[in-house]
């Protein structure tokens, strides 16, 4: 970690901290002092270094706010233990005021841990680290939370019982290090027991995180503790000086102190803070960042750390557990999609079949006067123009115009076949682009559908050993309860068709959005509201490719007035009569209720 601080903390981010640039004047590539502080050479170029990078916002002093929040887990017993991916992993904790769900990420891009408000999609086959974890740490007490100091090290001490049943104190060690990001599970003697990441000694030669190593901190350069009286040598960064700081909190600290802000009252307010002020992904801390132009949005601690990334690492989790399925999709899709301009083109072709015809005629009317060479040149009987008409100088003006007709009569033929491919290749295309869009949304059991359904379809292989299951069951649809009424909705065809066609009843109402691909909504009530019709609607338009857009159209109408296209795919319906209602997706709103119905 001690190089990684280092080559950090050889700029700072001064688009955000005016006070390392005056507003008069900039001086780019020269190192004078502004404002009482010291601008290194090549600012600007620095300042464009970090703009494209991740900053490193999740610093030792926001750790130490989360520390406190989770010192609520002390005396607490560790129940399940899952993957959430290759990298997340799920802590189930009983405390005293009810369960806890502590979720530890190790990517190297979107580390952190933070208390879940509702379980994420869990991945069904644990890993070999879990099943340690499982072995050691499950049903063990928590004895103490606390971080090593102002480093990104959290330090959570376990009392677990071994299978003799002896009490041991085991120690989990959570590193916060970028791509250095690590947990390692630690003895009572300091001997590492086991890593999610290992790193032999040829992959770092200064620190060996592998079973039976001992476990040593990383080492540190010695700074200024935060919390005391701090002396602040202003012709160097605070990166440099101050334990936690990251360049991004560095930036801001500075602009305060020049604004007038004392240290004091500036810690205090670090201290102070339980929010996360969220500006992008690369710009985030527990307190307002003055420098920046726009608005953060403002999370409690533990709820925006749990949104930090949700997106990307919803498709990295997507990738892992059914990657197989998205390439299959995408491989068919771009097949479809390069087979179709081919098919239109031969459409086009073979509707000039007529053209051969007249060939055939013209040589059998002229065939007495031609002879044998690469073309002739015939006068049409109709314009009394001349016609140019290639021949094959292997065969005679007989032959050459029964080939015409031989080919007349098979490009005649062919229009029928090129027009039932085409629609074919028309309709597979909107199919894998419409199973595209259901995989960005769907879940573990979702995506089992999906994969029956390339299988049952030839497009995917089963996989050796997989298990098949026995007779037709249920597809798992999402059920949600609002306001009196359910609300069913599909995320895959084989849900969308059970739903519409299965499940729902003649009067219920029927909701698809318009002009995207998306799921089927069944609204279930006796006497449907428009609060109830609009949370309908706003579900179709989420699940489904408009999700980010605005003013999303969303039609709807009774089961009764739907029907099934013969001979089409799962899900393929057409509408008799309908309404359109027009509705603005609300992540928030959406998310909340998702939330309420896994609690």
């Amino acid at each position: 970690m001690a190089g990684q601080v280092q080559r950090l903390s050889g700029y700072k981010d001064f688009s955000l901290c005016p006070l390392a640039l005056s507003k008069e004047k900039r001086y780019a590539g020269k190192a004078q002092p502004v404002l009482g502080i010291r601008v290194p050479a090549g600012a600007d170029k620095n300042r464009k270094k970090l703009k494209g990078g991740i900053c490193m916002a999740l610093d030792g002093i926001m750790l130490r706010s989360v520390t406190r929040h989770l010192k609520d887990l002390e005396g607490g017993r560790i129940g399940k233990i899952q993957n959430l991916s290759d990298e997340e992993i799920l802590l189930h904790i009983h405390t005293k005021t009810g369960l806890k769900r502590l979720v530890i990420n190790v990517h190297s891009n979107t580390n952190r841990v933070y208390l879940a408000a509702f379980v994420p999609e869990i991945q069904p086959e644990p890993s070999g680290f879990v099943m340690f974890l499982r072995k050691h740490f499950s049903q063990g007490i928590i004895t103490s939370v606390s971080q090593a100091g102002y480093d990104r090290i959290l330090v959570t001490k376990v009392q677990a019982m071994n299978e003799l049943g002896d009490l041991r104190q085991l120690t989990l060690y959570l590193e916060l290090m970028g791509k250095y990001a690590n947990l390692i599970a630690v003895n009572e003697e300091g001997v590492i027991m086991d890593a999610l990441k290992r790193i032999p000694v040829f992959e770092n030669s200064r620190r060996l995180i592998h079973p039976g190593a001992r476990y040593e901190l990383p080492s540190q350069p010695e700074k200024q503790d935060p919390s005391g009286p701090v002396s602040i040598d202003e012709s160097r960064p605070l990166t440099d000086q101050i334990s936690g700081f990251s360049p991004l909190l560095s930036g801001e600290a500075e602009r305060r102190l020049h604004e007038g802000t004392t240290w004091e009252e500036f810690w205090h307010s670090l201290e102070a803070s339980d929010k996360l002020y969220w500006y992008d992904d690369r710009h985030f801390h527990i307190i307002p960042l003055s420098g920046m132009n726009t608005e953060p949005r403002v999370y409690d601690l533990m709820e925006g750390l749990g949104q930090l990334y949700r997106q990307r690492e919803e498709k990295s989790r997507h990738k892992e557990q059914f990657g197989d399925l998205i390439r299959t999709v995408e491989k068919e899709k771009k097949k479809q999609q390069k087979k179709l301009p081919r098919l239109q083109a031969s459409l086009e072709a073979a509707k000039d079949h007529d053209k051969y015809r007249e060939y055939g005629d013209l040589l059998f009317a002229w065939q007495g006067s031609l002879k044998q060479g690469k073309q002739a040149v015939v006068q049409d009987f109709e314009t009394g123009e001349d016609v140019t008409i290639p021949l094959n100088e292997k065969f005679s003006i007989r032959d050459n115009a029964n080939r015409y007709y031989a080919k007349y009569h098979k490009m005649k033929r062919s229009l029928d076949a090129l027009q039932e491919q085409i629609r074919i290749c028309k309709e597979d295309l909107v199919y894998f682009e419409q199973m595209e869009e259901q995989l960005k949304h769907c879940s573990y059991e979702d995506a089992q559908e999906i994969r029956q359904e390339l299988e049952s379809g030839r497009w995917l292989l089963p996989k050796k050993g997989a298990r098949r299951r026995k007779g037709k069951s249920r597809p798992h649809v999402l059920e949600i309860p609002y306001e009196g009424a359910v609300i069913f909705v599909g995320r895959n065809n084989l849900q969308n068709s059970w739903l519409t066609h299965k499940m729902a009843r003649r009067s219920d109402l029927w909701f698809h959005v318009k002009g995207y691909h998306g799921s089927h909504v069944i609204l279930q009530s006796d006497q449907p509201t428009e609060g109830q019709i609009r949370m309908a609607a706003m579900l179709a338009a989420w699940f489904s490719k408009g999700r980010e857009s605005s003013s999303v159209p969303v039609d709807y109408t009774q089961v009764s007035q739907l029907k099934k296209v013969p001979g089409s795919k799962a899900g393929f319906v057409t509408m008799k009569s309908y309404r359109t209602i027009y509705i603005d997706p609300d992540p928030r709103l959406v998310e909340e209720i998702l939330r309420r119905r896994k609690q």
